[in-house]
């Protein structure tokens, strides 16, 4: 809470390396109003006692909403914008989605995940969306 981090443990990533996610403004509000009602150490708890919410659960929502996406249209959704409507680094927002760097040379001198300025573009995606929600016709 006190960084605004959302760290997802090696043993829960594709890549099989930790992935810090900044939070932005908008992620942290909600981040903090959960947390004061939360009953549970989850902060997003599921319908079972003592368990996270399901990985289905957006898939479900997806679905009984008739919505013609998946979970990774959110994933491309942001990839898409980051990279055909802004300025920011291809290396950069490629860790944003926790790619994982196909050259064995680059990923061997890569040694930090460049949080601080991944920060700024999780800001910039939130302040789109935030945008987009309030005018939805453009």
């Amino acid at each position: 809470m006190a960084n605004a981090l959302w760290t997802l443990p090696e043993n829960r990533t594709k890549t099989e390396i930790e992935h810090r996610v900044p939070l932005s403004d908008a992620a942290m509000a909600i981040v903090v109003k959960l947390n004061e009602a939360r009953s549970t150490v989850f902060v997003f708890p599921g319908q079972k006692p003592g368990r996270p919410l399901s990985d289905m659960t957006l898939t479900a929502i997806l679905r009984r909403w008739k919505l013609p996406c998946t979970q990774h249209c959110f994933r491309s959704s942001f990839r898409d914008w980051v990279g055909n409507e802004t300025d920011f680094d291809r290396e950069r927002f490629e860790l944003c989605i926790s790619h994982k760097v196909t050259s064995a040379t680059e990923a061997a001198y890569r040694r930090k995940d460049a949080l601080h300025k991944r920060r700024s573009i999780m800001q910039a995606w939130a302040d789109f969306l935030a945008m987009s929600s309030s005018n939805p016709h453009d």
